[in-house]
């Protein structure tokens, strides 16, 4: 009689498990995602902040779906690729760092398996369209080999917007194919017209993934002289103006894509997510305003990301909020596959932010590392709630920007480049996020207890952190081994 209550208990299980498998949606049924991420766009970049900018998709998309108010990225671009990628923290796989240099045998691990790796068992076509910055010494390192049907764009960090060269070789791919047939058209043409034509050959039964790291607004400031024209006007800080001519290009290239997926039909059920990779570059005219410091430092304005989720219909409750809640870039994978009713790596950092995206419930997260590396020295940032503790330096742009608009900036941008400056560091600063987001009171002489609950906190954090695998410079990398042409093919690792 056991064994049989055993055996009707098990039927029911298994019973229980195959109608919860065939609840997911079908593949017809899931949404399309178009992922698009913003290059060294700074908090500041966008009309919503600083109406001398030029985005006017990019803030309808805004503020008509869900803005995220304190979404954290890395400081740098690699870093902040690989999290959106795996879901895990740079600190966790090596690539916390700086970047990937184009010289350097390293790449994001092999053995992690990727947002599009997971989208792909839920029967979605992936597609990756400009900046890579994952690494491509070896072809498996390479979007092709990491989830991505195709892959049209860059493998390195930046590179000339009209020529695709950077240093002394080209790198421009359509798949593995060297392209040297697009030299001299500015690469956010090309991003446009590559995505177009994957929207309209696509088989509409199918669920679509769009990847689109553009190159825009990263250096070289490069732009046709129209865009700073047209939009640009006001603008008289000559570096600005060109990068508002740059933020405007980005924006009508978006506005073009989805003009073509509302065209054929996709809109009315996706979502689109928008985030910057890192904070505004100060020597690029980036801008953080009102938080302080700058790409590549551990401070809110190098790591509090711009960015929104929107879609016509999958948020119609929540359209036109703002969604303070606590996430990282780690969290986008568990996120997606909470949509798409997918499964999530085990072991990974990210949490699913979905349900409270989509109810403006709290977030599931209340803790997360800016950062954390050992080279050349220990330095790294912790959040738990309020509280931030930054351990070491945090970088070398530790200052404020002056108010949008400033009629005083010179042309060259040199007041930006004044207003942040080195700043000498303390061992250790504490400071309450909530009640001072633009960090101006280290607090960690009144708050003690806090302090070491903090310290103890990033000790913890510490125990899990691997080594920075940050190899030294191979000559193998050179692109006149290959034609004038950065390629794979010179590392085993």
């Amino acid at each position: 009689m056991g064994v049989l209550k055993g055996v009707s208990a098990f039927v029911c299980v298994a019973a229980f498990l195959v109608a919860k498998i065939d609840s997911r949606p079908a593949a017809n049924e899931l949404p399309h995602i178009i992922f698009i991420v913003a290059d060294d766009l700074g908090w500041a970049d966008v009309e919503w902040r600083d109406p001398m900018m030029h985005t006017p998709t990019l803030n309808h998309m805004a503020l008509n779906g869900v803005i995220l108010n304190s979404s954290y990225v890395q400081p740098l671009c690699s870093p902040s690729r690989s999290a959106f990628m795996s879901g895990y923290f740079p600190f966790h796989t090596g690539l916390q760092h700086l970047v990937i240099l184009p010289a350097q045998k390293v790449g994001l691990p092999a053995n992690l398996t990727t947002l599009p790796d997971e989208l792909k068992k839920r029967g979605y076509a992936t597609h990756a369209v400009g900046k890579w910055h994952l690494g491509f010494c070896n072809w498996k390192y390479t979007p092709t080999f990491r989830g991505f049907d195709s892959f049209m764009g860059y493998y390195n960090a930046a590179e000339d917007y009209y020529t695709h060269v950077v240093g002394k070789g080209l790198d421009f791919r359509k798949n593995k194919d060297v392209d040297r047939e697009d030299s001299g058209i500015y690469s956010t043409y090309l991003y446009t017209e590559r995505t177009k034509s994957i929207v309209s050959a696509h088989n509409k039964s199918q669920p679509l993934f769009l990847y689109l790291p553009f190159q825009s607004v990263h250096e070289p400031l490069e732009v046709p002289s129209w865009y700073e024209d047209m939009y640009c006007k006001n603008t008289k800080n000559g570096t600005r103006k060109t990068k508002c001519g740059m933020v405007a290009i980005l924006d009508e290239a978006i506005g073009n894509i989805t003009q073509t997926l509302e065209a054929e039909g996709y809109m009315d059920n996706a979502l689109v997510i928008f985030t910057t990779d890192n904070g505004g570059p100060v020597w690029a005219a980036g801008y953080n305003y009102p938080l302080r410091g700058a790409k590549s430092t551990m401070w809110e304005g190098g790591t509090r990301g711009t960015g929104f989720v929107y879609s016509k219909n999958l948020l119609t409750n929540r359209a036109g909020t703002v969604y303070d809640g606590m996430m990282h870039a780690v969290d986008w994978l568990p996120t997606i596959m909470s949509l798409v009713g997918g499964d999530t790596p085990p072991g990974i950092d990210g949490v699913s932010q979905w349900d409270s995206i989509l109810t403006g419930a709290p977030s599931p997260r209340t803790q997360f590392v800016y950062n954390m590396d050992s080279l050349p020295l220990f330095h790294a940032a912790i959040r738990d709630g309020d509280w931030k503790l930054i351990q070491g330096s945090p970088g070398g742009y530790n200052g404020w920007y002056p108010i949008p608009g400033d009629d005083d900036a010179a042309d060259d941008g040199t007041l930006m480049n004044e207003a942040v400056n080195q700043a000498d560091i303390d061992m250790y600063q504490l400071y309450n996020i909530k009640d001072d987001p633009t960090e101006h009171n280290d607090v960690k002489d009144k708050f003690p207890d806090v302090l070491a609950t903090m310290k103890a906190r990033m000790e913890q954090w510490r125990q899990g952190m691997v080594p920075a695998n940050f190899p030294p410079f191979s000559s193998g990398s050179n692109p006149a081994n290959y034609d004038g042409v950065y390629s794979p093919g010179w590392c085993d690792v």
